[in-house]
């Protein structure tokens, strides 16, 4: 929702994650100041998971209203990163900061609530955090597959926001039960300055300050790995909504699995600091090899298929796959280890259920702030400094400091302890030595037998050339999208896009193109020779695009081309500069984030960056269900839509086209004219007409009636959900050109 506003950059992004982890350490640390001191913590966690309810079903309308203000001010402002990022925090933490920052003190209280015998603490900690995740794992799965495609994002939302308040009220009935009032005076908390007394104990340990500066190291590490984890797995699994919600559930399941597994043994008597030592290790250990069984990700696919298919559509069972081998051996260990970590600080040597909230608070807030870092650590340096394979080693690397610091504060003797140390570090070194580089193994699987010519990690995507065996073409992925080719018919598709509308068009002056891609599409227009603004979201993308010169009609070194690294819809959204022609690379509809870019309020967008007599050009194929779904919402938005190239291109119009012979054979004694007319295959205005495939009537026949594509409800990312038994048959759309032909 808020992409809809700040855009879909990495930048825009990363400040919503970080508002929104700061709410969460804030309420931690509200709970662990004030959570002793309450008589009746689960009232007081009932109370927070109402709050959380009444102000996340407000915070939708709260949005709108920010939007429309950033869009008013947005003109006014300094166009710098710095002042833009400033004010969206600003704008982020309205919204954000009292539904986050009552998430942030539920887990303090709610394990208070439920330290009434003592000596069962560690057990307690291990089920409800395991029980909030897996929460956290179905929520996940919920919404990512079945209720945002069926409900749309606001109802669903909506739901969410509904089972807070259910929480809530629950807890408030079951604190007013006459059993838990008698637990409470039973085992309520004394006096402040005991409470204090305790903390201070406790503090004075090393060990256990080590225990808490380990944890707050490892919520660093986990949210870095799991960028980078994530990077890498959609050039595997491909960029899906689906293929999201499979890699988060899997993480979120070896954590819950993990925690499950390890609470009925925490409030026994053990050498839990060696225990933790030994845990940091093997995730160390299970870091550095995580990407590597990815190799297999195809076989194990074929095996899990048929099992996956009893329960789930069976194109889910691939994203299982790679989940499974790559993410959940170390989310496990991290489950286990969280748990462990926790009762180990919460526990001390004080009495346990006078401070219990104050640490545990302080330990989750902690573990969010080091999150924090790590998620924009990992973004914004790891990934364009070190590129993925050096990162994992490194973050790898700190988990395996974290297990030597552990070991050296731990119980066992002096001599063990070396003698552990010494073999951790042996098996560790030997690790990194034999991990494999994902880049190989991702060409390896996707396109056997080709090579890596170029690649770059940059902060906003992924972006790798290869070239096919013997020197052959080159291609462009980007995410592990493929996105350009120098091969004759991929080159055709995408430099019609840009070709067509300035022959249609009877003098384009200005024109804008979403997305670089290889550069063909914005090459195509800017050949014609009008003045051309291209919005590309990577930086990588663009510094790829010189080596598909041989396509892009040199794009970027043209003094008509301007390129503005930035979100195309947020750009449309809040500039004042208007067009003659829009149009946009290929950007296939399945992946996630596409929505934005075929909904009905993406293509009002496109029309109010019109001129009059303006053009937009729209790319669109898919199964039938898809082809309709689109053209039914642009012809929506634009009712005077005639459809072009058999059927794969719609080209929208304020007013009804029309086409003038004059118009086309001087723009076709042009020298771009000639040439990009030579590479549309459309040199004679008769051929341009025997383009033509139909008009808004028949295409409205065609589609027929039926539901929309909205920011709301972008269905054909969540393409699982639409009928996928059929492809799109464009014979039948016929019309008559004739119509749009204006007489001399």
């Amino acid at each position: 929702m808020f992409g809809w506003v700040f855009g879909v950059t990495v930048y825009a992004a990363s400040t919503v994650w970080a508002s929104f982890m700061a709410g969460l350490t804030i309420g931690s640390l509200l709970a662990a100041k004030a959570g002793d001191r309450v008589r009746r913590p689960l009232a007081w966690f009932g109370a927070a998971e109402l709050v959380i309810g009444a102000t996340a079903l407000a915070s939708p309308a709260i949005l709108r209203t920010l939007e429309r203000a950033y869009g008013a001010a947005y003109e006014s402002l300094p166009h710098s990163l710095p002042v833009l990022t400033l004010v969206r925090v600003v704008m982020a933490l309205a919204v954000l900061m009292v539904p986050t920052t009552m998430m942030g003190a539920t887990l303090p209280l709610v394990v208070k609530s439920s330290a009434f015998r003592r000596g069962r603490l560690g057990e307690r900690v291990g089920l409800l955090y395991g029980s909030n995740t897996t929460g956290a794992i179905v929520g996940t799965l919920m919404a990512g597959l079945w209720w945002i495609p069926r409900f749309g994002i606001q109802r669903t939302f909506a739901i969410a926001a509904s089972l807070n308040v259910i929480v809530g009220v629950s807890a408030l009935l079951i604190a007013r039960l006459p059993v838990a009032q008698a637990l409470t005076a039973r085992h309520g908390t004394r006096p402040a300055d005991a409470a204090r007394a305790g903390l201070r104990a406790t503090r004075s340990n090393l060990p256990l300050i080590l225990v808490l500066c380990v944890f707050t190291l490892s919520g660093f590490v986990s949210l870095a790995l799991e960028v980078v984890w994530f990077r890498v797995l959609t050039l595997f699994l491909r960029p899906t909504v689906y293929g999201f919600a499979v890699m988060l559930a899997t993480i979120l399941a070896g954590i819950a699995i993990g925690s499950y597994l390890i609470a009925p043994w925490l409030d026994r008597r053990g050498r839990w600091l060696a225990v933790l030592a030994m845990l940091e290790f093997a995730i160390a250990v299970a870091v550095v090899f995580s990407l590597g069984p990815l190799i297999q990700v195809s076989a194990f696919s074929d095996w899990l298929t048929p099992l996956v298919g009893r329960i789930a559509p069976p194109w889910l069972a691939f994203p299982i796959a790679g989940s499974l081998l790559a993410l959940f051996p170390a989310a496990l260990l991290m489950g286990v280890a969280f748990p462990i970590g926790l009762r180990v600080w919460a526990g001390g040597d004080a009495d346990e259920s006078e401070t219990v909230a104050r640490r545990i608070g302080l330990f989750y807030a902690l573990n969010v702030a080091g999150a924090i870092a790590g998620s924009l650590v990992g973004g914004f340096v790891l990934l364009p400094w070190l590129g993925t394979h050096a990162s994992l080693n490194g973050l790898a690397a700190i988990s395996f400091g974290s297990g030597l610091i552990l070991l050296a504060a731990s119980e066992l003797r002096r001599s063990h302890r070396l003698m552990v140390g010494v073999a951790a570090t042996i098996l560790f070194a030997l690790a990194l030595v034999r991990s494999p580089d994902p880049f190989a193994q991702f060409i390896t699987v996707r396109f056997p037998g080709e090579r890596i010519v170029w690649r770059d990690e940059g902060v906003e995507a992924t972006v790798v050339v290869h070239q096919a065996a013997g020197g052959g073409d080159l291609s462009l992925t980007i995410n592990g999208n493929h996105q350009a080719s120098t091969d004759p018919p991929t080159t055709y598709i995408h430099r019609r896009i840009g070709h067509l509308p300035m022959a249609l068009h009877p003098d384009p002056r200005t024109a804008l193109v979403i997305g670089l891609g290889g550069g063909a599409t914005a090459g195509a227009v800017s050949l014609h020779g009008p003045s051309v603004d291209v919005v590309e979201l990577s930086g990588s993308v663009v510094a790829a695009a010189p080596m598909f010169s041989t396509i892009n009609y040199g794009v970027l070194s043209r003094p008509n081309v301007r390129i503005r690294v930035d979100d195309g819809r947020n750009w449309m959204l809040l500039t004042r500069q208007r067009y003659d022609v829009v149009t946009a690379d290929v950007i296939h509809p399945i992946f996630a984030g596409s929505g934005n870019l075929y909904s009905a309020e993406y293509f009002r967008l496109m029309r109010g960056v019109l001129n009059g007599g303006g053009i937009v050009v729209q790319w669109v194929a898919g199964t039938d269900a898809e082809y309709k779904m689109i053209a039914r919402t642009f012809l929506s938005v634009f009712p005077e839509t005639t459809v072009w190239a058999d059927g794969s291109l719609l080209v929208g119009t304020l007013a009804p086209l029309r086409l003038r012979r004059s118009d086309f054979e001087r723009k076709l004694h042009t020298a771009g004219g000639a040439q990009g007319f030579h590479d549309l295959n459309v040199e004679s205005f008769e051929r341009l007409r025997a383009a033509f495939t139909a008009g808004p009537d028949e295409l409205r026949a065609f589609v027929g009636d039926g539901p929309l594509l909205t920011d709301d409800k972008p269905v054909v990312e969540y393409f699982l959900s639409l009928p996928r038994d059929r492809d799109v048959d464009t014979s039948p759309l016929k019309g008559d050109v004739d119509r749009y032909v204006v007489p001399e």
